[in-house]
């Protein structure tokens, strides 16, 4: 069974710091490049960070230097560590294969506010 399942989300201050997992199943995690992706309300769901199954990672402008992407193939899990949170990070964050997307899981919330 295909599934993608995010948590790790939270309510957290300004500047504070969050770490989210994705567990993968069902999918040949190893050569499949993983990608985060981010839907504030309004708006369109945006790509966040990318990382290739060799390790090689790419972010959205807005988060280079806060955010770091990161998997563990044996686990089949990826991470996004994000730091200094801003509030224009608010958002419902999903993980998702590149290229071929999988069925979208439920995402979890990460709401930075005072």
């Amino acid at each position: 069974q295909v599934q993608l399942v995010e948590s790790g989300g939270g309510l957290v201050q300004p500047g504070g710091s969050l770490r989210l997992s994705c567990a993968a199943s069902g999918i040949i995690f190893d050569n499949a490049a993983m990608n985060w992706y981010r839907q504030a309300p309004g708006k369109q769901r945006e790509l966040v960070a990318t990382i290739t199954s060799g390790g090689n990672t790419n972010y959205l402008e807005s988060v280079k230097g806060r955010f770091t992407i990161s998997r563990d193939n044996a686990k089949k899990m990826v991470y996004l560590q994000m730091n200094s949170l801003k509030s224009e990070d608010t958002a419902v964050y999903y993980c998702n294969r590149d290229r071929i997307p999988l069925a979208w899981g439920q995402g979890t919330q990460v709401t930075v506010s005072s």
